[in-house]
């Protein structure tokens, strides 16, 4: 097989993914008619998976979905090896036509791409059911279920249903699935040589440095905890400034602080108070009491960390400086995810040969990537959103850079497939 750079029609694809992205924004595809709201078991849900089902089954490609509903589509019998692209076609509860969508809708484009072409490229599509978390609360849950990195107890009881409370395992036996068979799930990636997601950049990067294509070469790990300040609330006219014990000032230094201890640390790390509440939270009241959300994320695992570190004895300090205290309670915790520098070197290789800007980067946000990138050699695509608009209805993306991820990815492939010969 040869690995030179093949250059693909770029108006052709783009037309056939704006026509797609399109279509899956219809009403027949989404449950408000003011945004894109699918999530698991829906069934708007069930008719998009549909949608990419007719869509690979003309080209050929034999189907299935994994005992709790992440959809495969391979174009080479179950044992052969392939390599996988795809994305999610799930979205957030006030989502947009882009988020995971494209991903998976470029994946498709691969395939086209690759039969059109003739290639023979050994190619398997991926689908994660519920990246979004908006059925259930949980995030990458179709790849963390593949990734086994789910207990059958939170799968039975743990996991609700945001809109009625059941169990993430009535819903899916009651969509026709077999939870009981969901560590058979981890038999999806079994026969991958590599794979790659495309997905839009959810920030400004690629934008504003004029790029059209961002190759990724880690996901950010993160923190997230909660920090609780306990002072003592007093009458605000009352009480003079030397005798307040006033929660909401420790949350303010703790919220410099987290912005000096990211840009410290650097690497890209990066620190966010996004929650905050003070109690009795009234105009006339001392808050006697202030809780704020830490979101701590970055590639350089000591960096993140350290900041998390630094920042709860940060908070301990200043509020006994002050004669009170504060408590720090870690919500849950993510370890960075390296991707492969082969795979990401032929992604380069192929962005290069296209003679369109590109940049190296990391990606901040979570990805089903990050649940098989310790499995199978991975990386990702990034492509622009206009203004880093993500999770509403607002999103914009263009296909053709959605065209041009399609084809680096193919060029790419072809040239790991080849190795691999």
């Amino acid at each position: 097989m040869t690995t030179g750079s093949l250059n693909i029609d770029r108006a052709r694809s783009a037309g056939r993914i704006e026509h797609d992205i399109e279509t899956l924004a219809g009403p027949d595809y989404t449950r408000s008619e003011e945004a894109i709201r699918r999530y698991a078991y829906t069934p708007e849900y069930r008719n998009t998976l549909d949608y990419f089902i007719g869509e690979l089954e003309a080209l050929g490609f034999e189907h299935y979905e994994d005992p709790v509903g992440t959809l495969v589509a391979r174009n080479r019998p179950r044992g052969e090896k392939v390599f996988g692209v795809g994305s999610h076609c799930d979205s957030n509860r006030n989502g947009g036509k882009y988020d995971g969508t494209m991903g998976v809708v470029a994946a498709l484009e691969v395939c086209r791409l690759n039969e059109e072409l003739g290639l023979d490229l050994p190619l398997q599509l991926v689908s994660f059911l519920e990246e979004e978390g908006s059925g259930f609360g949980q995030m990458l849950l179709g790849s963390r279920i593949i990734a086994q990195r789910v207990t059958e107890e939170e799968l039975r009881e743990g996991f609700r249903a945001i809109d009625d409370g059941r169990s993430f395992w009535e819903h899916a036996e009651e969509a026709g699935y077999d939870p009981g068979r969901w560590q058979e799930a981890v038999h999806t990636i079994d026969d991958l040589i590599g794979w790659i997601e495309l997905h839009i950049e959810q920030a400004r990067v690629l934008q504003d440095t004029d790029k059209r294509l961002g190759i990724v070469n880690a996901i950010a790990g993160y923190v997230h905890a909660d920090i609780t300040v306990h002072g003592r609330s007093d009458h605000a006219g009352a009480t003079p400034m030397g005798f307040r014990q006033d929660a909401g000032l420790v949350a303010a230094e703790c919220m410099l602080e987290l912005e000096r201890l990211a840009r410290e640390a650097g690497r890209g790390t990066v620190g966010t108070v996004g929650e905050m509440e003070l109690r009795p939270n009234l105009i006339n009241a001392v808050p006697g009491e202030a809780q704020f959300s830490l979101d701590i994320r970055g590639v350089d695992e000591e960096g993140f960390r350290g900041v998390a570190r630094d920042i709860a004895a940060f908070a301990k300090e200043a509020a006994e400086r002050r004669g009170m205290t504060a408590d720090y309670v870690q919500r849950q915790t993510l370890s960075a995810t390296p991707l492969d520098e082969r795979v990401v070197g032929a992604l380069e290789k192929a962005a290069e040969a296209s003679g369109e800007a590109y940049v190296a980067m990391h990606s901040g946000a979570a990805h089903d990537t990050m649940s098989i990138a310790d499995r199978v050699p991975s990386a990702m695509v990034f492509v622009p959103c206009k203004d880093g608009i993500s999770h509403s209805p607002e999103e914009d993306a263009d296909p053709a850079d959605a065209a041009l991820g399609a084809e680096v990815m193919l060029n790419a492939i072809r040239e790991l497939v080849a190795g691999k010969s």
